[in-house]
């Protein structure tokens, strides 16, 4: 999955307007514009689709963070130059306060049940011996169980 798709399903699935987008980038305290989101919600066959850079999509779940569970103390973390779907999965997972039964229900939802084992090896750090990957199909599937659940 792309970073633009990412941000394309959060926005769907939340409801986000694009004033709400820009306040949840100023959470992490970096400010867009209205038409960078706008470029980054087209698809890529569109001229003016702007690619979303694992950074930016970094520090919109670190806004994500900071919006649903308060900013912490101090300085705030530093968006990473490098993500993949494990980091995407883990920083909503602590956005939006799930727990591992939460994270069962919503592939359930999406109709991927997992296992528990499955879901610890996918919350690992990578060094550990039974990290897996998470690949693109779960982290689909985790976003269209979170749109089954928070999509009014």
């Amino acid at each position: 999955m792309t970073n633009n798709d990412v941000l394309r399903r959060l926005r769907y699935t939340f409801d986000y307007s694009d004033d709400q987008m820009i306040e949840i980038f100023e959470e992490a305290d970096v400010t867009v514009t209205r038409p960078q989101i706008s470029d980054w919600m087209k698809k890529e066959e569109d001229e003016a689709y702007i690619n979303l850079t694992d950074k930016n999509l970094a520090v919109f779940l670190n806004g994500m963070i900071n919006k649903y569970r308060g900013k912490r103390e101090g300085e705030q973390p530093k968006p990473e130059q490098k993500l993949d779907n494990n980091l995407v999965f883990k920083k909503l997972k602590i956005a939006l306060n799930l727990r591992s039964e939460d994270i069962l229900a919503l592939f359930e939802l999406a109709e991927m049940p997992i296992t528990k084992n499955e879901l610890t090896s996918f919350l690992r750090q990578k060094k550990q011996p039974q990290y897996q990957q998470l690949l693109d199909q779960y982290l689909r599937n985790f976003l269209t169980g979170l749109q089954f659940k928070y999509r009014k």
